[in-house]
């Protein structure tokens, strides 16, 4: 086909590549750079978001999680994967840990719930440092994406869900 093609002058028409264009979206520093030691409570936390199918549709939940000792302090479950799931999971965590201002770095990813202007402004508000990893790199957050599927593999999937509200 290709030299028929090639012969009659003819070329394939060619899809173009996706482009994400981040410009003018908000972004941080990434001020881990993959070290997830610290020296204490309250000095790192790492947040993200998972989904996980159920017979009535998708349930997506938010956590934020101390790298100290690796326990989840802030977490928000909806059927929706929006700005407040992930101002609410950050909201409980502060609360809970009241951190000192300027002291916890906040790290994520670049999805749009983490960029938004709402959750930039509750960053600001609690006094934390947000930080970014690369985008599309999964090792950037490997600690959170490893707590994600230890939870998928020992909880969630060891059977089918009916409701989002059956779901622990």
């Amino acid at each position: 086909m290709e030299r028929l093609m090639r012969a009659s002058g003819l070329q394939g028409v060619y899809r173009r590549r996706g482009r994400r264009d981040v410009a003018g979206q908000a972004t941080e520093e990434d001020l881990v750079q993959r070290r997830f030691e610290v020296v204490g409570p309250d000095r790192l936390w790492l947040t993200d978001i998972t989904e996980h199918p159920t017979m009535e549709g998708k349930v997506y939940c938010a956590a934020v999680m101390d790298t100290y000792s690796r326990r989840i302090i802030g977490w928000s479950i909806d059927a929706r994967q929006n700005i407040d799931l992930v101002v609410n999971a950050l909201a409980m965590a502060v609360t809970r840990r009241n951190p000192p201002t300027g002291s916890t770095i906040l790290h994520s990813d670049h999805g749009t719930q983490y960029t938004s202007w709402a959750f930039g402004k509750r960053l600001r508000d609690a006094g934390l440092l947000g930080s970014m990893g690369t985008i599309g790199d999964c090792y950037d957050n490997s600690m959170m994406e490893s707590f994600w599927g230890t939870m998928q593999l020992e909880l969630l999937d060891t059977r089918a869900w009916k409701t989002r509200k059956a779901i622990p």
